[in-house]
Order: structure tokens, then C-alpha cells, then sequence
């Protein structure tokens, strides 16, 4: 077997960063990300292979780069020191500029205004791992309405099946989407196979490469902790003790939030008399680092969806499931075997899971919950916008999907339709669109 390398593994994001370079009024881009989610990867790849040359520094890690920007940070001045520096000649929409780490250094951040202002014909992509925390803490001056930004998530599990070699299936299960026409039989046990195995394996590059190299799932549980050791590291570095005690207490303390019948974060968790006060700040972190995916709880599912938010009321999930799956310990033959096991937990895991597509697709993370007055409570997973029409979506681990949530939900609002995600195959029923697990990526 040949060894597969995360610049040869296709993203998603690749196609947005070509419409990128190709605008006509082009500003620098921002990349955003959590660490290794391939940041580095996807945008060298991207120069080498939509330009003659890629000028790249690490601003962390390139001691000398950082000094570039102390006095007078004139784009005219940084590129000629950046060329000195590559000994290379940087040219204008031929050459690719990467700053990465660019939170290492706020003078460089600030001189992507400069770029944008005065030599607009550089293409500048800068990327950082922590760059809304260093810019909250470190009071960093952001250059608002001067950068283009984007975020790279973790794999979703399309990208997956694309490093899986099975592009086919993508779009098998694409068209069964669209069509709600069910798949054959071996294409759905095939499709269903892989989501076991990508809950288990996540969508970070490197568990990903270390399955896909190996065949096996054996070792990626280390390759997931040393992932884990990293955000602890990041934690420390980028937070003072104290902070960073309760940012790892509020992030340790997830998979127990998930496992509760009634999901919504509960600072009690982290510790006996925890409060808002107490964690707000270190879940503040948290996001800000894109380690965790945060679904705010609807006061009404009306429209628009975004002025019903309650912010005192939300779920908290891992950014990456497979993250999830490691920290929670959950037996890996738990998750293979998932259709013959009643395993309570593994409904939050596939809600997590769901979580994590959907993000990655740009939805808002929306939820609903009713009060116990009407006959007992009903909780609605996730709660989307499309148009003008509000669609309640519900997550099912396996093929067992009696709910009386859903129904509260329909008899209640009245939704054009409804989608139910589960281990069946396509179907639409009762105004209820059947979506397997596999196909979330296609909501």
C-alpha cells in the first residue's frame, strides 16, 4: 500500500478558495480553524497548484519573519524582505503569500489592512489555529472590512468517503437525497459501514491517515490523544492557570453533558456549584477555538430563527466526533455493531455527529425544548431555516425512530415537512423525510 498525504486528500473549502482568487476585488483571506484540522496543508497544496510559486513563513515558529513587521510594516517593505528572506522574487497574482501562525505576530495581522488598502494585486492567504482567542485576550487590532474569511472544519463525512476512494458512493447517496429514492441494499450497508467507521476515526487529517495508511482502527485512539494533548497545550499557552483549569474542566465535563436525558449544558457538571460566572468565560474560549460546536436552545421556532435564540440555554459539542468517541471511551465494537446494540450513548454520539455535518455546511445550530406544562416535555434535536419554512430534524442512533417528540413538534407548528435521521434508507412519508446517517453532509 502506498501511503496516502494529507496534501493529496481533497477538501471541500478548495473550490471557495479558487473563487477567491479568481474576485475581481480580492482582499486578503483569513483561514480559520481549529489546530489540525489541515489549515497548513490546504493552503500550500492550494499555492502549489494554483500558482507558478508560494512564498510561506510561520510567524510562530520563524523567529526572524516576526521582526519584519516591529517598525514599519509598508506592503512594499514586507515584500521585499520576504522576498530576501525566500530568495525568490514575489510576484503580483503569480506568487501565493501564506502567513501562517499569524496570531504569533498582531503587527502582521494588521498589515493586511495595509496590503488590502494599498497593494491590493498581492494574493495573501494568513492562517491561524487560535487567532479569535489571541485576538480577544491579546486586544489585537483586527482589520475589519480589509480580510476575506473562511473556516476549515474538520473532515465532513463526505471529504471522508472522498479519502476512501469511494467518490461514487458520494454521489449515490447525493442522488438518493435529492430523489428520496432509497438506495440499493449493498450501497446502503456499504454507506452505513463507513459512518460506523468515520464516528470512530473523526474528521482530523491525521486519524484519517492513520486508518486509511493502516487498514486498522487500533491505533488511531493515539493518534486522537495526542490531538486532545495539543488543545490541553493551547489551553495553557493561551489562558492564565486558572483559566485554563476551567476551560479544560468545562471541556472534559462534554461527554457527561451528553450523556443526560435532557442535553443542555449544565455548569453543575463541570463542578458542584459551577455557574456562569463561574465557566462562561472558559466556554467563551472554547468556541472562540472552534474545539466545540454550540447549538443554542429556540424560545419559539419562528421566523427568523436567529431573534429566538435563548443564550442562557444551549448544548455543547465536540467540534470532532471521533474526539468524542476517544474521550468517552466507548468500546469501538459498541460503534460497529451499532444496529444490534442499546447502547443509551450512542444516541449522543449521532447527534453530535449530526451537529458536526451541519456546521461544517454553515447552518446555524438551533434546538428546541418544550415546557413541561403541555403534557410532559418534547425536544426537537435541531431546528433549521430554509426560506421561510422552519424544518425540525430529528436524530435517531439507529432504525428504531417511534418518537412522540416529533409529533408534539408538527402538531404544534405545523412544518412544511419534517427530517427524520436515522440508520433506514431514503424514504418520505407523512410528510417526513427519511435521511440516513451517512447522508447528513447533503442537508
Amino acid at each position: 500500500m502506498i501511503p496516502l498525504e494529507v496534501s493529496i486528500l481533497k477538501r471541500l473549502i478548495t473550490n471557495k478558495l479558487i473563487a477567491w482568487k479568481n474576485k475581481s476585488r480580492r482582499m486578503p483571506l483569513l483561514l480559520h480553524g481549529a489546530r489540525q484540522v489541515g489549515k497548513t496543508h490546504i493552503i500550500r497544496d492550494f499555492g502549489s497548484t494554483h500558482y507558478a510559486n508560494t512564498a510561506y513563513v510561520n510567524l510562530e515558529t520563524d523567529p526572524i519573519a516576526g521582526t519584519w513587521f516591529d517598525g514599519n510594516i509598508d506592503p512594499k517593505r514586507i515584500v521585499m524582505l520576504l522576498e530576501a528572506h525566500i530568495k525568490a522574487r514575489v510576484v503580483p497574482e503569480d506568487t501565493l503569500i501564506i502567513f501562517d501562525e499569524i496570531q504569533s505576530c498582531e503587527r502582521a495581522l494588521t498589515s493586511l489592512k495595509y496590503f488590502n488598502e494599498n497593494a491590493p494585486q498581492y494574493h495573501i492567504i494568513a492562517a491561524g489555529s487560535l487567532l479569535g482567542v489571541a485576538i480577544k485576550r491579546e486586544k489585537h487590532s483586527f482589520p475589519v472590512g480589509n480580510v476575506d474569511s473562511m473556516t476549515l472544519h474538520p473532515f465532513t463525512f463526505e471529504e471522508f468517503l472522498w479519502a476512501q476512494g469511494e467518490d461514487i458512493l458520494a454521489g449515490e447517496i447525493k442522488a438518493g437525497f435529492e430523489s428520496c429514492t432509497p438506495l440499493h441494499p449493498s450501497l446502503h450497508k456499504r454507506a452505513s459501514d463507513l459512518y460506523k467507521i468515520y464516528l470512530i476515526v473523526g474528521g482530523m487529517p491525521a486519524s484519517i491517515l492513520e486508518h486509511t495508511n493502516t487498514g486498522s482502527l487500533v491505533t488511531v485512539p493515539g493518534v486522537q490523544n495526542r490531538i486532545i494533548n495539543d488543545y490541553i497545550a493551547d489551553m495553557a499557552k493561551y489562558a492564565t492557570e486558572s483559566e485554563a483549569v476551567k476551560i479544560r474542566g468545562a471541556y472534559n465535563s462534554i461527554p457527561a453533558q451528553l450523556a443526560k436525558e435532557n442535553r443542555k449544558f449544565q455548569y453543575k457538571i463541570i463542578q458542584k456549584g459551577g455557574s456562569s460566572t463561574l465557566f462562561g468565560e472558559a466556554i467563551d474560549w472554547l468556541e472562540t477555538a472552534r474545539v466545540v460546536n454550540k447549538c443554542y436552545n429556540l424560545t419559539t421556532p419562528d421566523i427568523p430563527l436567529e431573534v429566538y435564540k435563548d443564550f442562557t440555554s444551549f448544548k455543547l459539542y465536540m467540534s470532532d466526533t471521533g474526539l468524542l468517541v476517544m474521550t468517552s471511551r466507548t468500546p469501538q465494537e459498541i460503534i460497529l455493531n451499532l444496529s444490534e446494540t442499546d447502547n443509551r450513548f450512542l444516541g449522543a454520539i449521532a447527534e453530535n455527529y449530526v451537529a458536526q455535518q451541519l456546521s461544517a455546511a454553515g447552518k446555524s445550530l438551533l434546538s428546541w425544548r418544550s415546557d413541561s406544562k403541555s403534557g410532559g416535555q418534547a425536544e426537537m434535536d435541531f431546528v433549521l431555516q430554509e426560506g421561510t419554512d422552519i424544518i425540525p430534524v430529528e436524530v435517531k442512533a439507529g432504525e428504531r425512530v417511534t418518537s412522540r417528540s416529533l409529533n408534539v413538534f408538527v402538531q404544534k407548528y405545523k412544518p412544511a415537512y419534517s427530517i427524520r435521521v436515522s440508520g433506514k434508507n431514503f424514504g418520505f412519508e407523512n410528510r417526513i423525510k427519511s435521511v440516513p446517517l451517512y447522508a447528513v453532509f447533503c442537508i
